[in-house]
């Protein structure tokens, strides 16, 4: 028996913004623990890098437009990859052990490779599109169900 496929109907639905969002989570809570003195330096950037993620992807979605929502994703990607560089500079500083850094960087590779296939999928459907000279609608959903 096949699978049934779900509908995605917003970003919430989407498998790369999920794993944002939870490596967004872990990062705030992780940012608690550094020292004061980093309040606005590195916990903030770190903070700031992982909302990014979500934010762009997010963005991207709503833009409607296949070329718009890649570079949306792109800026998730370059975020992502800053995200490393603090964690890397957390581990320098004595912030984290080298088990927490591997930990984070696996996380990163994860979402980092869902982005990539969502990347994919939409430079393939883009081409579909183009190919067959069609437009695709989308679905407009108000989620304020007003």
């Amino acid at each position: 028996m096949k699978e049934k496929k779900s509908k995605i109907t917003s970003f919430e639905d989407l498998k790369v913004w999920k794993s944002a969002r939870e490596l967004q989570r872990k990062v705030s809570i992780l940012a608690k623990t550094f020292p004061k003195v980093e309040q606005f330096e590195l916990t903030d950037q770190m903070i700031r890098s992982s909302r990014s993620v979500g934010r762009n992807i997010a963005e991207g979605y709503g833009r409607y437009h296949f070329q718009e929502n890649i570079q949306f994703c792109r800026q998730s990607r370059g975020s992502l990859t800053e995200l490393l560089n603090d964690f890397i500079t957390a581990f320098d500083e004595g912030y984290i052990n080298n088990e927490q850094l591997d930990m984070y960087r696996e996380e990163i590779t994860n979402c980092h490779k869902l982005l990539n296939g969502y990347i994919g999928y939409l430079q393939r459907a883009k081409e579909d599109s183009k190919t067959k000279e069609e437009h695709i609608n989308y679905e407009i959903i108000n989620p304020f169900n007003e």
